[in-house]
């Protein structure tokens, strides 16, 4: 009998790069408060954020997404061409169908697999997790990343909750063979019990099977759906449950948390960053990616923005251990140590 051929599996994988694309208008507190009757000092205290980037009328998630993927691929040495698989992840895409990868890889030259995925804060972790495996696999040599988000076409101005935390943005990373360990085991997963937790205010299904005749849009009522959250529940899960991730993953790399060379958390909010750096006994060797204050929480581009930030204004990270995590709606997690390229 024939013996089917596989393909050659690669013992190890690597980030060999990062790049950023941010929203072109920096947005300050107080140019939101008035909206949601708070005030600068109060947003920083319990958040943390001064600014947040947001996207232009004529910057879309497309170009975002496009422009951190050309970065990354300078950062990595790679070209377009050399990427055989590309991964998106973003709910902030305004089709269904197709996926906004498939674009992307056209930009960059390549007619490679392209395909997105959903998991919000945690989906560039998710991203990584599925790059290594490809990668190792030997079904990819190179696999770009990206996190994308223009979540400023799903807010509403006038809400508490989360809206005024958000900013448009993508980060993207170049996932490539190595001689060395780069990723190690992700620690992920998910608990739908809280799907509810954060989410939309309702689905476009509720939009098509409205009869707006016998029930007409109300003064003031707003159809199309943003986001909200129970922050106080999301706030309590972040803290204590990420923390326990945290932790796990640092254990499944092998290494104790006076290793790393830094923490880089979704950007969601400082308070949250502050306790886990204080839960896993940090020292001060370790540097924390803090983009929340200027960028705001970008969701899906938060941890390869900070990344990408963090490595710039601290080269010296290169070579160094980093542990990313990711964490949101869903509520859905992901975490894993990597070498900084």
């Amino acid at each position: 009998m024939t013996t089917l051929k596989q393909y050659e599996i690669n013992r190890y994988s690597r980030i060999l790069g990062y790049g950023a694309a941010r929203g072109e208008v920096i947005v300050p507190n107080d140019d939101i408060v008035e909206a949601i009757d708070s005030s600068d000092e109060w947003i920083k205290q319990r958040t943390g954020i001064a600014t947040r980037h947001r996207a232009s009328e004529n910057q879309s998630v497309t170009d975002l997404a496009i422009g951190a993927a050309k970065d990354a691929l300078e950062a990595s040495g790679v070209t377009g061409e050399d990427i055989e698989a590309v991964i998106i992840s973003t709910i902030s895409h305004p089709y269904a169908t197709p996926s906004l990868a498939t674009l992307v890889a056209d930009a960059i030259g390549s007619k490679c697999p392209a395909y997105d995925i959903s998991a919000a804060c945690a989906g560039f972790c998710y991203g990584i997790a599925q790059a290594d495996a490809l990668v190792r696999a030997g079904t990819a040599k190179h696999v770009l990343v990206i996190g994308v988000e223009k979540l400023s076409d799903f807010i509403d101005n006038t809400e508490r909750t989360i809206s005024f935390l958000l900013g448009d943005g993508a980060g993207a990373a170049v996932v490539g063979v190595s001689d060395e360990p780069g990723i190690a085991p992700t620690v992920w997963g998910s608990d739908g019990s809280r799907w509810g937790t954060v989410g939309m205010t309702h689905s476009l299904l509720d939009i098509r099977n409205r009869d707006f005749v016998a029930n007409p849009v109300q003064e003031g009522e707003k159809i199309w759906p943003t986001l909200r959250q129970d922050g106080p529940s999301v706030f309590r899960w972040a803290v204590w449950e990420m923390a326990k991730v945290a932790k796990q993953a640092l254990e499944t790399a092998g290494i104790t948390p006076d290793e790393l060379g830094a923490l880089i958390p979704h950007q969601a909010n400082a308070r949250i960053i502050d306790q886990m750096v204080k839960t896993l006994k940090l020292p001060d060797t370790v540097a924390v990616a803090r983009d929340i204050v200027d960028a705001g929480n970008t969701s899906a581009a938060s941890v390869p923005l900070a990344a990408h930030r963090l490595l710039k204004e601290n080269p010296e990270l290169s070579g160094k251990f980093a542990l990313q995590i990711g964490f949101g709606a869903g509520l859905a997690f992901a975490a894993q140590v990597v070498v900084l390229p």
